[in-house]
């Protein structure tokens, strides 16, 4: 390990090797660090206050969903686990078990809870008798565990990880998908309006479905690698839970029936989106209103004018403070570390990605102005002290909006109408973007691509979902299309 200016700044570019830009912009940021447990992450304060970001803006929408936050035990005895078949065949090879307890055999293994499904469910067995019950909203903020066997990359694919994961419980099919689409409307708004990210809104393929759902709805968003990566998903899970788990109420007609339920879910991946959707060659790039920082000001001084640089510098914080952005006031740290030079903070703080940098030394304070750096474009202003309050959240604002338009732009630029196989191939294989083509709706053709390319299918768009495509032919056998979708090599 070499010392902290050493190992500032990051030494590879994007377009050069793409997977080890991603490794050292999260290290050296100050995002996440690796654990002494192999396949697992610390994630730093850093990193953990844009995971405090979203879960505050998504507690916010679930009370006014009416959805209460609840937990349920980390672990899951076997017996729960296996009662519904098709969902357990989904997860088990991902499952870690516990046997023993101290020094005894446990009488029945113990499944570290790679989803908590069958937990809950057999609670809400309980908690559900009558209509009047119903609907159940349930969400909790947990870890969870998966034995992952591929290669881990932190925040996308570790062996632990955060997440939340709802769960409800409707008296009918037509609640449980309104439900859905709620959801789903909710974690699009989240990613747009706090991460500045565009992603596509679909329904995933009965092979790419969760496993034991009615159906899934999915948002996929495109990493500048050209790699989609699936950013939140929102199921029907349709009634095969309610039957595994015997969740009944008595309906007003005075029959027994059972439940129609959901589940719908984000997790700390969403970071790594951040990373690869915005970052440049110095690092991370992030939108303001999940940046844990606003403004950092970074005084300019030698020694004969430090106390002058500090009055003023005191001034500037005063202007801070009165400040409101994204209805709240701005979160911003005054830079004042003596053993490093104005250039080091300067390129640190660019590393880890807060929107605004106020440098103040002698001649500004002379001049009774600030110089005001933007990370989104490396800009470089003055503008006049008493202006500050005010231009301060319009830039804020303006360098959220500007990163989600180039966002926007970047995945309508890179969704590829494809006409043949052979220009499936070459958009996958030489990284241009998405392929979007015709489908006959058959798995051995969609698997067949998947071999052949390494793209799987992403999802099918709502816009398209349910379009008559017989007119078409599928890409890969010619045959009459049923869909119409988007095809990716993804994390």
């Amino acid at each position: 390990m070499g010392s902290v200016k050493e190992d500032l700044g990051i030494s590879v570019k994007r377009q050069e090797d793409f997977s080890e830009w991603y490794h050292q912009v999260v290290l050296r940021s100050g995002l996440a660090e690796y654990s002494p447990v192999k396949g697992c992450m610390v994630i730093k304060p850093w990193g953990y206050a844009i995971w405090e970001k979203i879960q505050n803006y998504l507690n916010k929408k679930f009370k006014e969903l009416g959805v209460k936050n609840a937990y349920f035990p980390l672990f899951i005895p076997k017996s729960i686990l296996s009662k519904e078949e098709e969902h357990v065949e989904g997860f088990v090879p991902e499952v870690a078990w516990v046997t023993r307890g101290g020094e005894r055999e446990l009488e029945e293994p113990l499944a570290i809870r790679p989803t908590s499904e069958t937990i809950m469910y057999d609670v809400f067995s309980k908690w559900v008798r009558s209509y009047r019950d119903l609907p159940l909203l349930i969400n909790q903020w947990a870890n969870v565990v998966r034995w992952e066997t591929k290669a881990t990359r932190l925040f996308l694919r570790t062996r632990e990880f955060l997440w939340q994961e709802g769960h409800t419980v409707h008296a009918t099919k037509e609640e449980a998908d309104e439900m859905v689409f709620k959801m789903l409307d909710i974690y699009y708004a989240l990613v747009k309006d706090l991460l500045a990210i565009e992603v596509v809104k679909g329904y995933k393929t009965e092979s790419e479905k969760f496993a034991g759902a009615l159906y899934t709805t999915t948002i996929e968003g495109l990493m500048q690698d050209m790699k989609s990566l699936q950013m939140g998903t929102s199921h029907n899970l349709g009634q095969n839970f309610a039957k595994a788990y015997d969740i009944k109420f008595l309906d007003k007609d005075g029959k027994e029936k059972y439940a129609w339920q959901t589940s719908w879910g984000v997790s700390t991946r969403l970071i790594g989106a951040l990373v690869m959707v915005h970052g440049d060659d110095k690092g991370l790039v992030l939108p303001p209103r999940i940046a844990p920082l606003h403004v950092v000001v970074v005084p300019i001084w030698f020694k004969n004018t430090r106390e002058k640089v500090i009055e003023y510098v005191d001034i500037i914080k005063q202007k801070l403070d009165s400040i409101a952005f994204y209805g709240e006031g701005i979160d911003y740290e005054i830079d004042e570390r003596d053993d490093l030079t104005p250039g080091f903070k300067f390129n640190e703080w660019e590393l880890k990605g807060v929107p605004l940098r106020i440098e103040a030394g002698l001649k500004d304070a002379e001049k009774n102005q600030v110089v005001i750096y933007r990370r989104d474009t490396d800009e470089k202003k003055s503008y006049a002290l008493e202006e500050i309050t005010d231009i301060i959240p319009t830039l804020l604002e303006d360098i959220q909006r500007n990163l989600y338009e180039r966002s926007k732009k970047f995945l309508e630029d890179h969704i590829i109408e494809i006409k043949s196989y052979d220009e499936f191939k070459e958009v996958i294989e030489k990284r241009k973007g998405i392929a979007y083509a015709y489908w006959c709706g058959n798995e051995k053709c969609e698997e067949s691509i998947k071999e052949e390319t390494k793209a799987t299918s992403r999802c099918i768009p709502l816009d398209f979902y349910g379009k008559d495509f017989s007119n078409e032919k599928c890409i890969y056998c010619n045959s009459k299309a049923k869909y119409k979708v988007l095809f990716a090599r993804a994390y």
